[in-house]
């Protein structure tokens, strides 16, 4: 078993309080205690986390990912495996997050390169950012749209079912409609010329897009263990959005606007992570949408404590431990960095996580420190 300099995980006596993260979140209360929040952590961390701090062998499948899984069964064992993780960190929930879980999965155009990080998964794919799978009419109508009803919502029961006292369920449709638009279906540089040369081909797809994960929204959110929506959708990169504030108040806000208020028709939470600045949106966000709270922070973009004077009394800052710190800075350097951003931010409306996902080319040591600094804060 690998040998870990931090010594105080997993946790031996976990005491999560879901509710409590909830009356934080909202505003109702001041925390008693720093809260972990994480959208996800890639499936070699977990892999890591459950053979050299739990002790067990890791069934070798993983809960994230783009492409749903397909060996009978497989989902009941490793969510077993997967609770008991996050119950162990010191979370107040599991996240059942990506298209892997509940097969609302767009296929997509991918490229490949090999996979160089500190724990590998040999290779590493992205969606090609030309021009994707839909580029006419003709496109549309022969394109594999998912169907929702055909989704199998048993393993968010038998998760319920599972879940340790006071732990909930978080959840996502897998990609943001912008994401699954235009990353996806039209690709970054196809979606560009359409929005002038066919955008009646775009409102389509958009509309068919943010209908089918509303009817997930819809579903999912009569299950009693899920307490919260956290939703991705990346539309911003270092210095704007990704499309005009425009294009996005006309395509994407209003969808985001109807899974808000599902959720909160059915008293569950909706937190949004994006990427990069979109700071030209986070009124219509805070004020419109009504999102419950706020995650993705890169400290050359806007560091979460900036982000947390301005908009802290209005929206809850979830996470904010920028990832290439996280990555690179020495355990001295890096707990410094994570106890002013505690001391900054605590203890209204804030909870402790990355500032984007524990990937697997995250230092484990490093994820441990930052976790152990929200302890002994």
């Amino acid at each position: 078993m690998y040998k870990m300099k931090i010594k105080t995980f997993p946790l031996r006596n976990p005491k999560p309080n879901f509710e409590e993260l909830q009356n934080v979140i909202k505003g109702n209360k001041k925390a008693e205690r720093v809260h972990f929040v994480e959208l996800f952590t890639d499936p070699e961390i977990t892999t890591f986390i459950i053979e050299n701090l739990l002790g067990e062998k890791a069934i070798p499948e993983t809960l994230i990912g783009n492409k749903p899984l397909s060996t009978p069964g497989m989902k009941e064992e490793l969510i077993t495996q997967y609770v008991k993780v996050w119950y162990r960190m010191g979370y107040d929930y599991i996240p059942l997050v990506g298209a892997r879980v509940n097969d609302l999965y767009f296929p997509g155009k991918e490229q490949s390169t090999t996979d160089t990080a500190l724990i590998n998964r040999g290779e590493r794919v992205w969606l090609d950012e030309g021009i994707g799978m839909i580029h006419s009419w003709k496109d549309f109508e022969e394109y594999p749209w998912p169907d929702v009803d055909k989704i199998d919502y048993s393993i968010y029961e038998y998760s319920s079912d599972l879940l340790p006292e006071g732990m909930k369920i978080i959840t996502n449709a897998g990609f943001g409609i912008l994401e699954v638009c235009s990353e996806i279906l039209f690709g970054f540089e196809g979606m560009s010329y359409l929005l002038y040369d066919n955008p009646e081909l775009v409102e389509a797809v958009f509309n068919k897009v943010g209908e089918l994960i509303y009817h997930f929204y819809e579903n999912v959110a009569e299950i009693n263990g899920i307490g919260a929506f956290f939703q991705g959708d990346d539309m911003g990169f270092k210095t704007s959005t990704l499309f005009s504030p425009q294009v996005l108040r006309k395509y994407v806000l209003p969808w985001h606007k109807k899974y808000a208020a599902v959720a909160h028709q059915h008293n569950k939470m909706y937190w949004l992570h994006s990427c990069g600045n979109i700071f030209s949106l986070m009124d219509d966000l805070i004020e419109d949408v009504r999102i419950d709270a706020f995650h993705s922070f890169q400290d050359e973009v806007f560091s979460v404590i900036e982000f947390y004077k301005k908009y802290g009394k209005r929206v809850t800052t979830l996470g904010g431990v920028d990832v290439d710190k996280l990555c690179t800075l020495d355990e001295i350097h890096l707990r410094s960095y994570v106890r002013e951003i505690l001391d900054e931010c605590m203890p209204y409306r804030f909870a402790l996580g990355s500032g984007n996902s524990i990937s697997n080319y995250t230092p484990v040591e490093s994820y441990l420190i930052m976790l152990d600094e929200g302890l002994n804060w």
